[in-house]
């Protein structure tokens, strides 16, 4: 039985999570935005350049905590 690195886990639950998080923003945008509007007072293009950056500095993350790692360890092995 072969078992593969925890790491691929962890980049199928990340980008999970991205998916999610982008879907929530697409599809509940209206709703995201009055749940906010109720701590900070933001336009909605603020909301949105937050959101996109979060977005973004995440994936980014994802390839360079998890993924980049996760190829070098099976180049090695």
């Amino acid at each position: 039985m072969v078992q593969r690195p925890t790491g691929a886990r962890d980049v199928v639950d990340n980008y999970v999570i991205l998916i999610i998080w982008f879907g929530v923003f697409v599809f509940a945008h209206d709703w995201m935005y009055r749940m906010h509007g109720h701590w900070f007072k933001l336009s909605v293009e603020t909301f949105d350049a937050i959101h996109y950056a979060g977005l973004a500095v995440y994936k980014v993350g994802i390839l360079l905590f998890n993924l980049v790692p996760l190829v070098a360890l099976w180049l090695v092995s």
